[in-house]
Parts: C-alpha cells; sequence; structure tokens
C-alpha cells in the first residue's frame, strides 16, 4: 500500500479530481481513507433517492471515504460517501455525485493498492454495478 495525500483548490470536482489522481498514478485500486474541506455546491444522493440534490452554498466536509476504481480500459469510476454540513449546522450525508466544487480546500488522504484491481460490474442481487476485487499480476 502507498499513501497519497492531495489537496484540492478552489474550483476542482472533489470526485472528479480523485479519479484522476488515482489514474494518473498508474494505480487500479483505491480508498479514500481521509477527506475534509469546503465546498461551493455539493452533488449528493441521499439514501434511497434516484438522483442526487444538488445544494448550492457554502459547506464543510466532515467527513470523506470510499474507493475508486480504474478499468483496463482507463475508465474510473468511484463510490464515495460523506457527511457535509451547511452554515446553519444541518449535517446530510449520501453518495458522492459529479457537481461537488472545492471552496477553498479539500485536504483528502488516498491509499493506492497496486496489487489490486478494482472494477464496478453489474450485481443479479442488487441491481447495481458493484466493485469487484481482483489480484493484479
Amino acid at each position: 500500500m502507498k499513501t497519497l495525500p492531495i489537496r484540492l483548490i478552489p474550483g476542482q470536482d472533489l470526485r472528479a479530481a480523485l479519479e484522476a489522481a488515482v489514474q494518473v498514478q498508474n494505480c487500479r485500486a483505491a480508498f479514500v481513507l481521509s477527506g475534509i474541506g469546503s465546498l461551493s455546491t455539493a452533488g449528493i444522493r441521499l439514501a434511497g433517492a434516484a438522483q442526487p440534490t444538488l445544494l448550492a452554498e457554502s459547506m464543510e466536509i466532515l467527513t470523506l471515504s470510499g474507493t475508486v476504481a480504474v478499468a483496463d480500459d482507463g475508465k474510473t469510476s468511484s463510490h464515495m460517501h460523506m457527511a457535509i454540513s451547511t452554515a446553519a449546522g444541518q449535517v446530510l450525508g449520501g453518495h458522492v455525485a459529479p457537481g461537488c466544487i472545492v471552496l477553498t480546500t479539500a485536504e483528502v488522504l488516498l491509499a493506492l493498492l497496486p496489487d489490486w484491481q478494482f472494477t464496478r460490474e453489474p450485481d443479479a442481487h442488487t441491481g447495481y454495478d458493484e466493485l469487484v476485487v481482483r489480484a493484479r499480476g
């Protein structure tokens, strides 16, 4: 395992930036170990919702965790959850969707797993693309 600390800057899309960071490392599997920061907008899919909710206000990232997968063809996918707080102190959590834009900073620690490959494949039990873990080599 190799760790990769990252600082994202204002205007970056949280999810896209983390997927790109893993891809640049020529890695096929990573975990998001920790993440904090602030967002100006957040795309978050709440529990049981079919579509993400888009929030446009100053928010704090309280926690961030999940997985990032890179397929053999280079296509990235991720499954991340986060808890955020609004300026009013309301706390929301759910799936990280595109559109989570960094306000001032995001500080994230990734764990790169060079001996493993993560992919997302259809799962008959859930009806969703789910994580499949394979050893590389």
